[in-house]
């Protein structure tokens, strides 16, 4: 749970799903992988996850190996890999129901050590894909699936959201290109306005001159009229 909560959004995962039609048995999480129709909501693929830590076997082995008894050790290692097949064959019976689910589902194993120990067993591995269509990971492998998942989640999503993109981008060049005519009608009337104070300054300075004439004049004068147009 941790791990896909780091990894994954919460849309794109669940808890304790059914994900197999007409049965009550809910697996741990469940991936929601996009069905044929990925414009349907409801068209959900589910890949089932579910956590098994089979502790009392492995630490039977791992005494039996600590102890240096070999024929003990070889025991505790059949009834683990027993064990390990019995999971798998239960993750099969019960959550694995294609087209609903992917054809495979994944046995977590929460710990390095114990994924380590049937990992070294290559034949059991092969055996639970062939027979139950079920891939054994520890968490480091887990973490190395969900990060492949979610850039796919990403490459999906820009897929999907390609036309809207190059609707928007539609939208903002002919907006632009509206806002650059608003901007040319906008100089014009500056270089306007512009025109008119240049001429308004030097009307300005045609008064300022004629009315230093009239205190110039002497007094008694007549003054002349003054034109400022």
């Amino acid at each position: 749970g941790n791990l896909l909560e780091q990894i994954l959004s919460p849309e794109q995962y669940a808890a304790n799903v059914a994900t197999k039609a007409g049965s009550a048995d809910r697996v741990e999480f469940a991936i929601k992988l996009p069905g044929k129709d990925p414009g349907v909501k409801t068209s959900v693929v589910w890949l089932p996850i579910d956590a098994k830590f089979p502790q009392e076997d492995y630490a039977r082995l791992q005494d039996a190996q600590e102890l240096g008894n070999l024929p003990l050790a070889l025991e505790c290692q059949k009834q683990l890999e027993q064990r390990i097949k019995l999971e798998a064959k239960a993750i099969r019976d019960k959550y694995l129901d294609p087209p609903n689910t992917t054809d495979f589902g994944i046995l977590f194993l929460p710990t390095e050590c114990l994924f380590a120990e049937i990992l070294r067993r290559p034949a059991v591995c092969e055996q639970l894909m062939r027979e139950f269509k079920i891939v054994v990971a520890g968490p480091t492998t887990l973490v190395a699936l969900l990060n492949s998942l979610h850039m796919g989640f990403r490459t999906l999503a820009i897929e999907k959201r390609s036309s809207e993109v190059w609707t928007t981008l539609s939208i903002v060049k002919t907006e632009f290109s509206k806002f650059g005519d608003l901007l040319d009608k906008t100089q014009k009337k500056l270089q306007e306005a512009g025109n008119v104070l240049d001429d308004a300054a030097k009307k300005s300075r045609t008064i300022e001159q004629k009315l230093r004439h009239v205190q110039d004049l002497p007094v008694g004068q007549e003054v002349p009229v003054i034109s400022v147009l």
